[in-house]
């Protein structure tokens, strides 16, 4: 990520351009979507090829698209109101996943970007103990010793806290500077829920080892590719790029 938002690298076997209209930026398909767009250039991105337009870039209204809109598609035994717990937004815990969502997506998802690429003190400090007071209570949550945040089964709101945590140690907590504590230290609960969903490798089961699969290619390179997006926009690309080398193990064993 650069000054104008994400940006098609080629670095870890990635795509080097749009596979649609060869655009290097994806600040090019916002502005083939909206010329008069004006607004922040942000993934994910939802992307009708028919129609060749963006559809949404909110992660979260994606991710109920997703498992939503498109369930009848899936075959029986694989839809949502088949899956265990009745699927990832269960009608029974809604309001309270909602209620975790935004404050989770506030202080946490979103805060360490507030911390990340903080310009002044003022600004890291305003953010730094809200996310971790967010985490303390994260951790609290999970003392039901239930495997996920709202039981024994699976909900957006692991998917959606899974993405910050399993990027914590390896690339926010030293390329962002969000480290009061880390998660494998200091948050006992929390990296235990970590490690069962990330270890999870097998194919048939009700996670479908879809955290491994989808984080271990990529984990080595978070320390950089965040090192990079903060020396191009907090530092704006003045001085040498170091990226921190560790944690020495990127994701300890169960």
């Amino acid at each position: 990520m650069g000054p104008e938002g994400w940006y098609f690298s080629g670095e870890g076997g990635s795509l080097t351009e749009d596979p649609l209209h060869g655009f290097k930026k994806l600040k090019e398909l916002y502005l083939k979507a909206d010329p008069d767009y004006t607004g922040r250039y942000t993934v994910p991105v939802l992307w009708d090829k028919k129609a060749d337009v963006l559809v949404n870039n909110e992660s979260l209204e994606i991710i109920r698209m997703l498992y939503l809109e498109f369930d009848e598609f899936l075959p029986a035994h694989l839809r949502e109101e088949n899956r265990p717990g009745k699927g990832l937004y269960p009608p029974q815990l809604r309001a309270e996943i909602d209620v975790m969502n935004e404050w989770v997506y506030n202080t946490v998802n979103n805060g360490v970007y507030k911390v990340g690429f903080s310009k002044s003190q003022k600004a890291y400090d305003e953010n730094i103990y809200p996310l971790f007071a967010s985490l303390d209570r994260l951790e609290e949550h999970l003392s039901h010793r239930k495997p996920f945040l709202f039981g024994d089964s699976i909900t957006e709101a692991d998917i959606r806290l899974y993405t910050t945590l399993a990027r914590f140690d390896v690339a926010y907590h030293s390329v962002f500077q969000c480290n009061l504590k880390s998660i494998r230290h200091d948050y006992p609960r929390l990296h235990a829920w970590l490690r069962r969903l990330y270890w999870d490798q097998d194919q048939e089961g009700p996670l479908r080892a879809a955290f491994y699969r989808t984080t271990e290619p990529n984990i080595s390179r978070y320390a950089l590719g965040y090192a990079d997006s903060r020396w191009k926009i907090v530092l704006e690309s003045q001085g040498p790029l170091v990226v921190p080398a560790g944690p020495l193990v990127l994701m300890e064993p169960l």
